[in-house]
């Protein structure tokens, strides 16, 4: 039987997420005496949990056939190894997972002399992501030295070691600490299914679809909600038409009132409190939302 191996980060931002969204899909694994190797029990799926930026060279060298990575790690690792192979080098994004997200921005100093991505002909960039930052910098026309930091990168322009840097934001905070703000988006990120460059069998690329499928459906029902409520028969289509993302409802007579019917539907879309605040205006009541736990289209 064909077994596919999928890598996780075995620690880290995404390693929770992912094992939840794997174990939501119907994925069970019996994990070995190091922890690092899972084997599937309830699809021919086996799990590597390992460093982040190890996966996409994994995936690269055909090791593992699937992985889940932040969108900013992939790219920068496709990229050294399409410099170095000089050759055009890709992971294929499969899905996009929803969560992970960060932004890997250009800042400088507050109040300084780089305003905008053309002031820095020949400064000195600090980054963990020099790949990311030379793609970037050549797109522009902008020709500076790149400096590789591994860690506390927000420091240089301080320090004197560099003029800007490019790093990953979340919400801001460190850059505002380290007086920098923030002149150009390099990349926005996210994590990531991807597969490996390789073609493989069709059993194979049958059981990446299963899995799709199922993953497809988990993110489905996370925003998906099942709406039940009374309803006037008359103002069916307005109280329809205020049901966000919702496909035709299911309704149902109602027994001894011929002028209400029950009316139950799946919305795809987050449904908030306006919306049943205008249901009730609308003549529903009774209004019930319930979680969708599995979904598939």
């Amino acid at each position: 039987m064909t077994r596919l191996k999928l890598a996780i980060q075995k620690s880290g931002r995404l390693a929770e997420e992912s094992l939840a969204l794997l174990e939501r899909s119907g994925l069970k694994f019996a994990k070995s005496k190091d922890k690092l190797f899972w084997f599937g029990e309830t699809l021919p799926i086996d799990l590597l949990l390992v460093r982040d930026d190890d996966i996409p060279r994994l995936l690269l060298a055909g090791v593992c056939q699937l992985g889940v990575v932040g969108g900013n790690v992939a790219e920068e690792k496709a990229a050294e190894k399409a410099r170095q192979n000089e050759t055009e080098t890709t992971l294929e994004p499969l899905l996009p997972l929803g969560f992970g997200r960060c932004r890997l921005m250009l800042a400088a100093p507050e109040k300084g002399a780089i305003r905008s991505v053309n002031d820095l002909d020949g400064k000195r960039i600090a980054t963990s992501y020099p790949e990311l930052t030379l793609r970037y910098l050549k797109a522009r026309g902008v020709q500076a030295d790149v400096v590789l930091l591994n860690g506390a990168v927000e420091i240089a322009p301080s320090m004197g070691s560099a003029d800007a840097i490019v790093d990953l934001v979340s919400t801001g905070t460190t850059l505002r600490a380290n007086h920098l703000e923030v002149i150009d988006e390099v990349l926005a990120s996210e994590a990531g299914l991807y597969r490996c460059p390789n073609p493989l069998e069709a059993e194979a690329e049958a059981l990446i679809q299963t899995l799709l499928t199922r993953i497809e459906g988990v993110k489905q029902a996370a925003e998906a909600k099942y709406v039940m409520m009374h309803a006037p028969r008359a103002k069916l289509a307005d109280i329809t038409a205020l049901l966000p993302g919702a496909e035709t409802p299911t309704v149902l007579e109602l027994e001894g009132d011929p002028h209400r019917v029950a009316l139950h539907a799946v919305c795809t879309e987050q449904v908030f409190w306006e919306h049943l605040e205008r249901l009730k205006e609308a003549g529903a009541s009774a209004i019930l939302v319930l979680p969708v736990e599995k979904m598939l289209a």
